[in-house]
C-alpha cells in the first residue's frame, strides 16, 4: 500500500475515513460531557463534508479545528472504568477488556450499521485497518527488531497511550479511579495507599 499509492492519496483515503467515524466521535465527545470537543467535532463534519467535498479533503484543521477521535472505551475510561483484562484481537491487534466493549457499543452508535450494507462497511474496515497499519509498520518493524519483550513492550505502550487518549492529552489529569472505586493515592513520605 504505501509503496504503490502516493502519499497524498493516502491522506485522501485517511481523511475520508475519519470523516465517516465522525458521528461515532460526536456521540462519546457527548457522552464524556465535552461539549468543547463535541462543538469541534460537529464544526469538522459540517465544513469537511461541504467544503472538503465529503471527507476528501481536512478543510477543518486549516480553519483551526482540529482533530481529535474518540471512542467509547474511552468513554467508559473516562468515567472511572479500569481497564480490565489486556487482550491481543485477531486482525485488530491490542485492546482489552473495556475496549473491547467499547468497540461493540461504537459498532451500534454508528449509522453505516443500519445504513450500508455489509459488503460496505467490510470494505470501510478492512481499508480502516490497512491505512492505521501501513502507517505504524515501520514504528512496528522497529520495536519489534529492538525489544527484549516485544508483546510487553506493545501492551506498555498500549496501556500509556490509552491512559493519554482518555485524559485528552493532559498529563496532569489525576488518575482515575477504577470500577471498583478505588484510587492509588501517595503522601508526601512516598508511602502510598488505597481510598475507596
Amino acid at each position: 500500500y504505501n509503496f504503490w499509492v502516493p502519499q497524498g492519496v493516502r491522506n485522501t483515503v485517511r481523511n475520508f475515513l475519519r470523516n465517516l467515524r465522525t458521528p461515532i466521535v460526536l456521540a462519546n465527545d457527548i457522552f464524556q460531557g465535552n461539549l468543547d470537543r463535541a462543538e469541534t467535532t460537529a464544526a469538522r463534519f459540517f465544513l469537511n463534508t461541504t467544503i472538503g467535498v465529503g471527507g476528501l479533503f481536512d478543510v477543518a484543521t486549516d480553519e483551526g479545528w482540529d482533530y481529535h477521535n474518540e471512542d467509547f472505551g474511552q468513554t467508559l475510561g473516562a468515567h472511572g472504568f479500569g481497564e480490565g483484562a489486556y487482550l491481543v484481537l485477531p486482525v485488530l491487534g491490542p485492546s482489552s477488556a473495556r475496549d473491547g466493549i467499547g468497540m461493540i457499543v461504537d459498532y451500534f452508535l454508528d449509522p453505516l450499521t443500519y445504513l450500508a450494507p455489509w459488503e460496505a462497511r467490510a470494505g470501510i474496515a478492512g481499508t480502516r485497518a490497512v491505512d492505521a497499519y501501513s502507517r505504524q509498520y515501520e514504528l512496528l518493524d522497529d520495536l519489534k527488531r529492538d525489544s527484549i519483550d516485544y508483546y510487553a513492550r506493545i501492551r506498555s505502550l498500549y496501556r500509556q497511550n490509552r491512559e493519554h487518549e482518555i485524559n485528552n492529552g493532559n498529563p496532569d489529569e489525576a488518575p482515575s479511579p477504577d470500577i471498583t472505586g478505588q484510587v492509588e493515592t501517595s503522601d508526601n513520605q512516598g508511602t502510598s495507599g488505597t481510598v475507596e
